[in-house]
């Protein structure tokens, strides 16, 4: 089977596809021919960043070939989605069936891949905000995988006013298309008029704007993986707060959350009033060109590879 790896850390250009035998799976897991693969920004982070190779994960949706000793929940045949955490840039991979969902039949799998984990992130972090219904909601990173799903959300929640923040001029059409009233640069003196909740996508520098952007006793929560500081007397004059937000600690510690939030998105898309906007489709050997739109922030949706096993 074909597999996308690197050997040094660094830019898109270290990655390279290899043929290699089809692994098996273990007690409690699934073996998935892989039909799309979602790319993600911590992935391409971790590439250029990180301090030696690791087997690449991510989001996949295709179909159960096979199954390990004591896999319940699931057949081969059964179209399914899921988080990879080990070599899942490949046209077969092994998912753990706690980390496995069902694709449901109005889904394909690029929307389930565009959809779940994405849609799961966007969702825990805007109930993390505790939103009131008619609050106002601004979303960094808006334009990205997750941030567009936000907006979706926000609107659908019942927010007042939906502000994206994005890099570039060039993304606003989108980010109003996805739901947003108003649109603000990052360069921008001023995010305009204050926001009672910021989801923020991004953080490093953009933090002390995201800050600045809350009404007194507005709530910021922090899902990026870029890090950052912010200083505590900022929070203290609007008596302004900050929560962090983690998928996998929700996926290990409140299950029910995890699922319910899932049902809720699938069932979202299935009224139509959830879009996965996916910006780029790209066959396995262009993975490289796939990490390329996600560093330089140029997609508009998800990135999407593809093995052509469909």
């Amino acid at each position: 089977m074909r597999r996308v790896r690197f050997e040094t850390n660094g830019g898109p250009e270290v990655l390279f596809v290899e043929e290699v035998a089809a692994p098996e799976p273990g007690a409690g897991e699934l073996l998935v021919r892989t039909d799309a693969i979602g790319v993600t920004l911590p992935v391409v982070r971790k590439v250029r960043e990180g301090s030696e190779p690791f087997a690449l994960g991510g989001e996949v949706a295709g179909t159960v070939v096979a199954v390990g000793a004591g896999v319940t929940a699931f057949a081969p045949g059964d179209r399914v989605t899921g988080l990879c955490f080990s070599h899942g840039y490949a046209e077969l991979a092994v998912l753990h069936e706690a980390m496995a969902s069902r694709v449901p039949d109005h889904a394909s799998p690029v929307e389930a891949v565009a959809l779940v984990r994405s849609g799961l992130v966007a969702r825990g972090a805007y109930e993390a905000a505790r939103p009131v219904r008619g609050e106002s909601v601004l979303v960094t990173a808006a334009a990205g995988a997750v941030g567009q799903l936000a907006l979706q959300l926000a609107r659908a929640g019942g927010a007042s006013r939906v502000v994206a923040a994005v890099s570039s001029a060039e993304k606003a059409d989108f980010v109003r298309e996805m739901g947003a009233d108003d649109v603000v640069l990052y360069g921008d003196a001023s995010w305009g008029e204050p926001v009672d909740i910021v989801l923020d996508g991004v953080g490093g520098e953009l933090l002390t704007p995201a800050v600045k952007a809350l009404a007194p006793g507005g709530r910021l929560v922090a899902f990026s993986s870029g890090g950052g500081t912010i200083e505590a007397y900022d929070l203290l004059v609007g008596g302004k707060s900050v929560v962090a937000f983690q998928m996998a600690l929700i996926a290990r510690t409140r299950p029910e959350w995890y699922a319910a939030w899932r049902d809720e998105l699938w069932e979202l898309h299935r009224a139509g009033a959830l879009r996965a906007a996916v910006h780029a489709a790209l066959p396995l050997e262009e993975a490289g060109r796939a990490h390329e739109l996600i560093e330089s922030r140029r997609n508009q949706g998800k990135v999407v590879l593809l093995t052509g096993a469909a």
